[in-house]
């Protein structure tokens, strides 16, 4: 079984190229069986989408690495070779470090972060309720957050991290002397804004919006922070009530464009606008960025300010790495087991099938013998002779075809296999330690 992973992240591609290759949650299930038709083979498939990260892990008897590219090229609207630029392409144990290195935070923005281990069981579970998630991958991501937890317990990863929602409020601190005397609309209702809204809220602006396509949704975040609510539809005629907007929404358009931005600017008399867009695709349109009296800053602009503190945890990622090599250990020592070409998977499965062709034809045997009022004693005794000799024939075969220089190795190999109690039991005798 071959797994593979392709993928582009805030390390390969640009804000832009990943908006392109982002996938809303109820996306994925259609994705997904897309996915699986355009290959060969229908593979085991999961996406893996966030604002950093467009990833597709692929499990099968054969590697489809073309096709999984061509699919995620024409998902993109973009040509296979300007995708390949951004890309990486992991196979087997390497896919597996990668997946368990995203999943313990070491390939994120935030070193350490640990939303993106709620993400990718979200996408776990959406690629399981498609019916794309087999074994193989099912197996490579359990193993993922078994991982993740232990390296969380074991080493200090997470501690010192400033994630993008701490970044925004320390931004919007340079900016603004006193952040209690601003008013801060916060545009969607997802994780991210919750985040957000939590570090603002902790600063005690002066006022807490939320503006939501649904209101439902934007009502229960509102109730947490004392907020008011407030339709999408209303955000450009209030804009400029507004001293800091932070957006992230799963909108695949700009919701906030340079117009409504240009029209609030006036309406404030050019007094600034802190705007962070943690959306991928944009929220904002990226020309708003160019006005004087705007600091825009997206995810990628936040990065710098989210390393700090990552010099202290060095120490914590050579202890993670050793865990995740523990762990990519293990997973591919399962993937050699389930080998056909050189697994014992087969070859137990060959064995019980044996065992149970055994077992029938001396059944039959015994019903026949019984049908004809033989006595049941020594029809037992026949079926267990049976079985017996079926079971000792090979055994015996080999020990007396076995050439001089091969018959200690298949003695040992016989003692080994039928004589485990005896030679317990003999070992336990010589120490003089009672059998248990």
């Amino acid at each position: 079984m071959a797994v593979w992973a392709l993928g582009l992240n805030h390390h390969t591609a640009p804000l832009d190229l990943r908006g392109r290759f982002a996938f809303a949650i109820d996306q994925i299930a259609p994705a997904l069986h897309g996915l699986r038709q355009s290959h060969l083979r229908h593979p085991e498939a999961a996406i893996l989408s966030t604002c950093n990260r467009t990833e597709v892990y692929c499990a099968s008897d054969n590697v489809q690495i073309d096709h999984t590219l061509g699919w995620l090229a024409k998902a993109g609207d973009v040509s296979p070779a300007a995708l390949h630029e951004h890309t990486y392409v992991l196979q087997n144990d390497q896919a597996a470090r990668h997946a368990f290195r995203v999943a313990s935070g070491l390939d994120s923005m935030v070193l350490g972060e640990a939303q993106i281990l709620g993400q990718m069981k979200n996408a776990v579970r959406a690629a399981e309720d498609a019916g794309a998630l087999g074994t193989t991958l099912n197996q490579l991501f359990q193993r993922s957050f078994a991982v993740a937890k232990e390296v969380r317990t074991s080493t200090d990863i997470g501690a010192h991290s400033i994630s993008m929602a701490a970044a925004a409020v320390r931004l919007a601190g340079n900016l603004f002397e006193d952040l209690r005397q601003i008013k801060v609309l916060f545009v969607g209702a997802g994780e991210m804004i919750e985040l957000a809204a939590t570090h603002f809220a902790a600063r005690q602006p002066q006022a807490i919006a939320i503006a939501n396509r649904t209101l439902e949704r934007g009502e229960k975040l509102a109730t947490r922070f004392s907020a008011e609510v407030m339709r999408l539809a209303d955000l450009p005629e209030r804009l400029h009530e507004f001293d800091a907007v932070v957006s992230c929404t799963a909108s695949t358009l700009p919701i906030i464009g340079l117009g409504a931005v240009e029209r609030a600017l006036k309406k404030r008399r050019h007094r600034p606008i802190f705007m962070v867009d943690l959306a991928v695709p944009r929220d904002i349109e990226p020309e708003v960025k160019a006005l004087g009296d705007v600091y825009l800053y997206t995810v990628d602009d936040l990065a710098q300010v989210v390393q700090t503190g990552q010099a202290n945890r060095q120490a914590a990622v050579a202890q993670a790495e050793a865990i995740i090599d523990a762990g990519v250990q293990s997973f591919m020592h399962w993937i050699d087991q389930r080998d056909p070409a050189g697994g014992v998977v087969p070859l137990i499965q060959q064995l019980n099938a044996q065992a149970d062709e055994w077992r029938a034809l001396e059944l039959a045997r015994a019903r026949k013998r019984l049908a004809k009022g033989d006595d049941i004693e020594a029809v037992l005794e026949a079926l267990s002779r049976g079985l017996t000799q079926k079971m000792l024939h090979g055994a015996m075969a080999e020990l007396r075809a076995a050439d001089p220089a091969h018959r200690d190795q298949a003695t040992q190999a016989v003692e080994r296999l039928f004589l485990r109690s005896a030679s317990g039991s003999s070992s336990a005798r010589l120490s003089g330690k009672p059998d248990r």
